[in-house]
C-alpha cells in the first residue's frame, strides 16, 4: 500500500497558462472599457456601466448601457487610454490621434434599474443578473496563484516594461506569452511545481529587427529576468517568435472585443469559470463583483492553513440578494479533518456575497477598475479584493 501511494505522490503533469500584452487588441478593448467605467464613477460613485469596446483597423467603436449623473468626454477617455497602451503610429496597428472612434450608448433598462437597485437599501440591492462566479487560490506562490499563471502574466508585464522604458525599442505593443509547468501530484490532491517545461514569446517588433536578435533579447532580458533559475533547466525549451516576422499586430492585424480574455483575467485555465466577462460592468454586474469576493474567500482559507487549494463556485438570480447557491471543493486538500462542507459553513460565516455588502466591503464604487484590464484581476495585492479576511 505504501509505495502505491508513494508511486502516486510522485506522478507529473504539464499545466499550460497563457497572457497577452496590453497592446492585444482584447486586451485593448478590456482596457478602454474599464477606462470608460472608470471615468463614470469618478463623476457618480453609483454609476451603472455595461460597456463593450470593439477595434479594428483605424476604428474603435464603444456601445453599451450607461446611466450617470454628470458629464463624460467618452471619446477623449477612449483616444487617451489608446495613447498609454503605446498605438501612436498607423506602422504600430493603431494611431490614438487619427482613428475614428463611433460612440452608441443609451441608459439602462429601467426594467432592470427595478429590479436590481432603484429605491432600494444597500443590502436589498439585487444580483444585475444571473450567473455563476468562481474564485481559486492555491499554495504555490507568494501571491496564492498558480504559477504557471503567474508567470505567464508577468512576462507579459516585461515585455510592456522593456518596450516603455527603451531597454528594447524595437518592441511594439502587441504580444502573447504561454508557460508549461511540470507539477507533481500527491496522492492527497496537493501540487508542486516541478521545473518549467516551455516558454512561448510572439512579440510584436519592428520592421528588419533579425529573427536571431529578437530571440536573444527577449530571451535574456524578457524571459530569464522573470522566471526564477531554478525552475529553469537544460530541457526547457524556448519558442521566441515562433512564427518569426510579428510586425503587422494590434487592431491592424485583428479584430478585438471586450471580454475575450476571461482565462487570462482570472486563474490561467485553473479553477474553472462561469463565462462571465468582467471589463467595462459596474460592480452591480455580479459577474464581477460576485468572483472578486469569491477570491478573497478562496484565498482566505489557503492563507489560513484550511487547505492548500480550493474553488468555490457562487451561483446568483437576477434580482435577488442572496446567492441561490454555493459550492466549496478543495480537491482533496483540507486540513485538520474538515470537510467542503465544513469549509463552506466557514466561508458562509466570514462572507457576505450580497452584492451590496460586496460593494461596499470592498470598496467598489471607487475607480480603480483601469488597473485591473491588464495583467490579471488576481494575485495583485494593491486590490482590495486580495487582502485576506481572518478565518476562526
Amino acid at each position: 500500500m505504501s509505495s502505491r501511494k508513494s508511486l502516486a505522490a510522485m506522478s507529473t503533469f504539464l499545466f499550460s497558462s497563457e497572457s497577452v500584452c496590453e497592446g492585444h487588441p482584447d486586451k485593448l478593448c478590456d482596457q478602454i472599457s474599464d477606462a470608460v467605467l472608470d471615468a463614470c464613477l469618478r463623476v457618480d460613485p453609483e454609476a451603472k456601466v455595461a460597456c463593450e469596446t470593439v477595434c479594428k483597423k483605424n476604428l474603435i467603436m464603444v456601445f453599451g448601457e450607461v446611466t450617470f449623473q454628470g458629464k463624460v468626454d467618452f471619446e477623449q477617455v477612449v483616444r487617451a487610454k489608446v495613447k498609454e497602451v503605446g498605438y501612436d503610429a498607423e506602422e504600430k496597428g493603431l494611431d490614438y490621434q487619427t482613428m475614428t472612434v463611433l460612440l452608441q450608448m443609451n441608459e439602462q433598462s429601467p426594467e432592470i434599474a427595478a429590479g436590481v437597485h432603484l429605491n432600494k437599501n444597500l443590502e436589498e440591492i439585487g444580483a444585475g443578473d444571473q450567473g455563476l462566479v468562481f474564485g481559486y487560490a492555491c499554495n504555490e506562490t507568494e501571491s496564492l496563484m498558480p504559477l504557471s499563471h503567474c508567470l505567464a502574466q508577468r512576462l507579459a508585464r516585461k515585455l510592456a516594461e522593456v518596450r516603455k522604458n527603451g531597454a528594447i525599442p524595437w518592441l511594439r505593443p502587441d504580444g502573447k506569452t504561454q508557460v508549461t509547468v511540470e507539477y507533481q501530484e500527491s496522492v492527497d490532491g496537493g501540487l508542486k511545481p516541478l521545473r518549467v517545461h516551455s516558454v512561448l514569446i510572439s512579440a510584436q517588433h519592428e520592421k528588419d529587427v533579425p529573427l536571431e536578435r529578437i530571440r536573444a533579447e527577449l530571451t535574456e532580458r524578457v524571459v530569464r529576468a522573470v522566471i526564477p533559475a531554478h525552475y529553469l533547466d537544460a530541457n526547457t525549451v524556448f519558442y521566441i517568435n515562433p512564427s518569426q516576422s510579428f510586425v503587422l499586430g494590434g487592431p491592424s492585424a485583428d479584430a478585438g472585443l471586450t471580454g475575450r480574455k476571461i482565462i487570462v483575467d482570472t486563474y490561467g485555465g485553473w479553477g474553472s469559470h462561469g463565462g462571465g466577462a468582467f471589463s467595462g460592468k459596474d460592480s452591480t454586474k455580479v459577474d464581477r463583483s460576485g468572483a472578486y469576493a469569491a477570491r478573497q474567500a478562496a484565498k482566505s482559507l489557503v492563507a489560513a492553513g484550511l487547505c492548500d487549494r480550493v474553488c468555490i463556485q457562487i451561483c446568483y438570480g437576477i434580482g435577488l440578494p442572496d446567492p441561490i447557491s454555493m459550492n466549496v471543493n478543495t480537491f482533496g486538500t483540507a486540513k485538520r479533518g474538515l470537510t467542503n462542507l465544513q469549509l463552506e459553513e466557514i466561508v458562509k460565516r466570514h462572507f457576505d456575497f450580497r452584492p451590496g455588502f460586496i460593494i461596499k466591503h470592498l470598496g467598489l464604487r471607487q475607480p480603480i477598475f483601469g488597473n485591473t484590464a491588464a495583467y490579471g484581476h488576481f494575485g495583485r495585492e494593491q486590490f482590495p479584493w486580495e487582502r485576506v479576511v481572518p478565518l476562526n
